[in-house]
């Protein structure tokens, strides 16, 4: 047994084997040991290996989904070894000793899950294959679970906001791939050849061109051809579920990098749980294909006017219509989850409740698309959506005859097909039930005939029907003519067999086995439909979790008092009103305990107006300020309504989040490392279309440093990269370039002392801070009182300093602006150059030469 265990741990590589013995799945040496700790499972041994004691646990089949999930969870991969014939089989090849015959039949992996107990309903499943081709990144990605398939091509310097938009479950790539993630999984790179994909793509569509999916390029096609390898490994040759694949366009969504999406916490917290992130503020669908839409629509924001305006249109007609909402949701509620049940049954893991999930949300998917069609003044995209949630009729019906009401999860004791579909097996379910009741006369008879009235027939696995009698009344049965035959004899029973009950028993098995057999029959022609239809479901799932989105984010919207935003061309974004959803919900838990209540604020940026300089205390506001017009911009980009009175958002082409940062001490980098390593991709990559967020740039350096990078900074937004800006900052010394920069403007966020206390008023006014309340926030904090008066002795002796040397800022308005500063510092560089090219050297005496030296390097050091 164990070599055949270690032949197939050689396959298994790096992944833990489930060795299938009989009920349990085994685990052996270090594998054993690994899930012990993670499970909290019993650690045992097993014989001896090379002299030592071999590890050993087991979890029983029944249970392996819920430890296969908590494996999956802490990051293992599993191979499942199964037994791949039965222990007579065995014996029938190879003598009574002989091994029963197991195989690898899957690999289970995060990004391959597609059983119900493993995924979570309300989050997509990402499986995400990446690799490099003629300077070109191709991305394929794929949810198993629904069969959702895209495909993208994106410069190098895009491929983290493609990745972070992703966010994948699992990621694998090129052993040549240089820049593979710490927990990527490396694949032969001879998966990733585009030839390769476009062959597999043909051949899992039947299909001999791709033409009619779209236009794919070939790093597109080479990723996809490693997505489809790695599938096949998995799944050991079965491919699951994979719908047609759609060609994403990068430049066609918002682009975000990884660090922006951590800032605005979109989809997870900064704990990495949903709860208190800006999708668990938003998200009021009812149904987990809804919810995973709206996650999709977060992090892949769209850049295309028409196509935000067809979605705000039908949340617009869903927000204005009250009581359809409310009937349309109620509907929604009680649907299956149509996608994923279709992707189990597609990969071969489906059960007769995913049939009856199918016939009932397609069902449903007709009534409502009968409901919603006969409504006036339709919106483009409903009319768009509408025809998707039909065409099924012929499947339903053949599915409603078929199957029972509420069908069972397993299918190995049949029951599921409906009465009436199968006159046969109607027939060979009456034999059965016919002898069921024969074994309970039976039962009668043998109580009067024997007297015993605690007499019972059971049934079990091992012995099949029989009959037990206390230990006390059984000497009457032990007799030769009784016409009982002693089975076996328990602590406090015996049991017995009799020939009409074992001909009853017989007539049981025998149409039990033959009706399991037609029921199988029937339920494999039940899924060779379902997969025949497949793409006409999967397109119904999709239609109908736009739906759930656009009717949550008109409940949403009413909710919370949000507005339809104005999109425009124009390089703007006009916001009154504005407020985080995130904090407003968090404040108004509070507000109903006597808390406080959101202070809503204005934000006006144009092309004459683009920075703003935002001054103010800690805790002020400013922060949350920032990152509510970011979330604005994100929100109605995703065609959907905004948390604001009135809101005017000019497209934006990518949303940058300087806000906050931490130590990156996988990479070896600190806090500022960190902030200046996402200070450097804004610089590079922002355009005259983007909105970027700075938050309190150059703090985490000395004072000098800091002012001079954070003065820098804010001239190169201004003056090279001309996007939309708002620049939180405590360097009321920046507050001069307002003299120098046209399109940037001084504000920052109230705050009063009263009485010794600070009050903080969360509100955004005009003009520049008069001072910071560092001292205050620091008293408010709980410094110990000796503390804060200690530093305002020396705060008094710095400002005095300050005063009378001119302060930080002192000569700095002399200086050049930024590009000016480039093209002055030129100049200087090509005069000296000029003053050397004029030189005769073979003219100048040593002393002539001399002086020339020293002149020169004084004109070198008086340069900046």
């Amino acid at each position: 047994m164990m070599t055949q265990y270690l032949a197939l741990k050689a396959q298994a590589g790096d992944c833990m084997l489930f060795y299938r013995m009989g009920d349990f799945f085994e685990l052996f040496f270090d594998d054993a040991k690994q899930a012990a700790q993670i499970l909290d499972i019993a650690l045992t041994s097993r014989g001896e290996h090379i002299g030592v004691p071999i590890p050993m646990c087991g979890v029983p089949v029944h249970a392996a989904e819920g430890y296969l999930a908590r494996l999956i969870k802490a990051g293992c991969r599993v191979a499942i070894a199964e037994q791949t014939e039965s222990p007579e089989q065995a014996r029938k090849r190879g003598g009574s000793k002989a091994l029963v015959a197991r195989d690898i039949v899957r690999f289970v992996t995060a990004g391959t899950l597609t059983e119900e107990a493993l995924l979570e309903p309300r989050r997509a499943n990402m499986l995400v294959a990446v690799c490099a081709v003629r300077g070109a990144v191709g991305i394929a990605a794929c949810d198993i679970s629904t069969g959702r398939m895209e495909l993208e091509e994106c410069a190098p310097d895009r491929a983290g906001a493609a990745l972070g938009r992703l966010a994948a479950s699992e990621l694998v790539g090129p052993e040549t791939w240089v820049d593979m993630p710490l927990d990527g999984i490396p694949r032969p790179a001879r998966d990733f050849v585009s030839e390769r994909g476009e062959a597999a793509l043909k051949a899992v569509h039947a299909v001999s061109t791709l033409d009619g999916f779209g236009a794919f390029s070939r790093a597109m096609l080479a990723a996809a051809g490693g997505l489809i390898a790695y599938l096949e490994h998995v799944g050991r040759g079965k491919l699951p579920l994979l719908l047609p694949p759609v060609a994403r366009a990068g430049e066609a969504h918002l682009a975000m990098d990884e660090a922006t999406r951590a800032s605005l916490e979109i989809l997870v917290a900064t704990g990495g749980t949903r709860r208190g992130s800006l999708i668990e503020s938003v998200d009021r669908c009812v149904t987990g294909a809804g919810a995973r839409q709206l996650a999709d629509d977060l992090s892949a924001p769209l850049t295309d006017r028409t196509a935000i305006e067809a979605r705000l249109a039908l949340v617009g007609w869903l927000h204005d219509d009250a009581l359809l909402r409310g009937d349309l949701r109620a509907v929604l509620r009680g649907l299956p989850d149509l996608g994923r049940a279709l992707g189990r049954v597609v990969a071969g893991r489906g059960s007769p409740r995913d049939l009856g999930q199918l016939r009932d949300g397609l069902i449903e998917a007709r009534r409502i698309h009968d409901h919603l069609r006969h409504k006036p003044d339709r919106p483009a995209l409903l009319e768009e959506v509408l025809p998707k949630l039909t065409g099924h009729g012929a499947m339903t019906d053949l599915f409603a005859r078929a199957l029972v009401p509420s069908p069972p999860t397993e299918r190995s004791q049949g029951g599921y097909i409906a009465e009436g579909y199968d006159a046969a097996l109607d027939e060979l379910r009456r034999i059965s039930g016919d002898a069921r009741r024969a074994i309970a006369q039976l039962e009668a008879k043998y109580r009067d005939q024997t007297g015993i009235a605690a007499l019972k027939v059971r049934h079990n696995g091992v012995l099949g029907y029989f009959i037990e009698v206390p230990a006390g009344r059984a000497d009457a049965l032990m007799t030769p003519d009784s016409g009982f035959t002693h089975r076996q004899t328990m602590a406090g029973a015996v049991r017995f067999n009799a020939l009409p009950l074992h001909e009853e028993a017989s007539r049981i098995a025998e149409a039990g086995g033959r009706g399991l057999v037609a029921e199988e029959a029937h339920f494999e022609e039940l899924v060779a439909s379902a997969v025949e239809a497949r793409h006409a479901i999967a397109a119904t799932a999709q239609a109908l979790a736009r739906l759930d989105v656009a009717a949550g984010q008109a409940e949403r919207a009413a909710e919370g008092g949000w507005c339809r935003p104005q999109i425009t061309e124009d390089p703007v974004l006009a916001v009154d009103g504005g407020r985080h959803p995130v904090v407003e919900t968090a404040l108004a838990a509070k507000a109903r305990g006597g808390g406080e209540r959101f202070v809503a604020n204005a934000c006006n940026l144009s092309p004459q107006d683009r920075l703003w300089l935002v001054g103010g205390p800690n805790m002020g506001g400013k922060s949350t300020f920032l990152r509510q017009n970011a979330l604005i911009v994100l929100l109605a980009q995703a065609g959907g309504y905004v948390p604001a009175a009135r809101a005017e958002v000019g497209l934006v082409d990518r949303l940058f989040s300087r806000v906050g940062a931490s130590d990156n001490l996988a990479r070896g980098r600190s806090t500022f490392m960190v902030e200046m390593v996402e200070t450097a991709a804004i610089l590079a990559q922002a355009s005259e279309r983007s909105f970027v967020i700075l938050d309190e740039v150059g703090r985490g350096t000395s004072t000098y440093d800091g002012l001079a990078l954070a003065w820098a900074v804010v001239e190169a937004v201004h003056s090279a990269n001309r996007c939309r800006c708002l620049f939180a900052t405590h360097y009321h010394e920046l507050a001069r370039l307002a003299e120098s920069c046209e399109a940037l403007s001084l504000h920052h966020v109230r705050a009063r002392e009263w009485k010794g206390e600070l009050v903080l008023l969360h509100e955004v006014a005009d003009g520049p801070a008069d001072r910071s309340y560092g001292l205050a926030v620091a008293k408010l904090a709980g410094v110990p009182a000796p503390v804060v008066a200690r530093a305002k002795a020396v705060l008094d002796r710095l400002e005095k300093t300050r005063t009378e040397s001119g302060g930080l800022a002192a000569g700095l308005g002399d200086l050049p602006l930024f590009a000016a500063a480039l093209e002055h510092h030129e100049e200087v560089v090509d005069h000296l150059r000029e003053r050397l090219a004029a030189v005769d050297v073979d003219a100048l005496t040593p002393r002539d030469a001399l002086d020339l030296l020293y002149e020169l390097k004084r004109e070198a050091e008086s340069l900046p």
